[in-house]
């Protein structure tokens, strides 16, 4: 695919994940996408990645994401599997897209990734930068009150050894979240870039989380 063709069809893919995100919850809408596509640019420059399947990785890999389809995890392959048959994308490169969607996401449970790639590991790792730092916390409050969960409730402890299915279903309070999978994320990057910014927004995240328990206990 000649450097004018990759461009047009990353411009196409954009086009089409702002209308499939037009209503999206805020924490997984085209904006979430948007940075997680600047990251792994980003990332992928010190990443010996190609560019064209990183890209379209990073824009559609939450085109459907499970929460938001009654767990289903199929959905999101299907659909960027539709879209990139439609504008001719070749089958090797589909399949290495749909790899990333089905594997990116922390599944909770030490569940381990059954594919492995550059690619991959550039888009997982900006899109696990996009759940830390401000905007991490951003979001994570952001998709509680869309649940209706509880900020914090003292006497419901993080659990640690939910699997996979109890992951997924589990309403605890929002911060229970940080401990369950945000704190984890530093120490599961997978680039040297991704290692590097991850821990500033980790520090940011225990800081704030120091600041959240002193306000609730009314000491500050």
């Amino acid at each position: 695919m000649t450097e004018k063709s990759s461009e047009t069809l990353i411009n196409k893919t954009i086009s089409f994940v702002k209308k499939e995100l037009a209503d999206a919850e805020g924490g997984h809408d085209w904006f979430h996408i948007e940075r997680v596509y600047k990251n792994a640019l980003h990332i992928s420059e010190t990443e010996q990645a190609d560019k064209l399947i990183v890209a379209l990785g990073a824009l559609l890999h939450d085109i459907a994401d499970s929460k938001f389809h009654n767990g289903d995890e199929t959905v999101g392959p299907k659909k960027a599997t539709e879209f990139l048959t439609s504008e001719g994308v070749s089958e090797e490169i589909i399949e290495h897209v749909v790899q990333i969607i089905k594997n990116i996401s922390f599944k909770g449970g030490n569940k381990e990734q059954s594919f492995h790639s550059k690619e991959l590991a550039v888009v997982q790792d900006a899109d696990r930068l996009d759940a830390l730092g401000a905007i991490g916390i951003a979001r994570t409050f952001n998709y509680g009150g869309f649940k209706n969960r509880p900020l914090y409730n003292p006497d419901i402890q993080p659990n640690l050894q939910m699997s996979p299915a109890e992951y997924k279903v589990s309403e605890a309070p929002t911060i229970n979240h940080f401990y369950e999978k945000l704190l984890l994320l530093k120490d599961r990057m997978n680039t040297e870039t991704g290692r590097r910014i991850a821990a500033d927004r980790h520090e940011f995240m225990e800081t704030f989380l120091q600041q959240f328990y002193a306000e609730w206990k009314g000491k500050k």
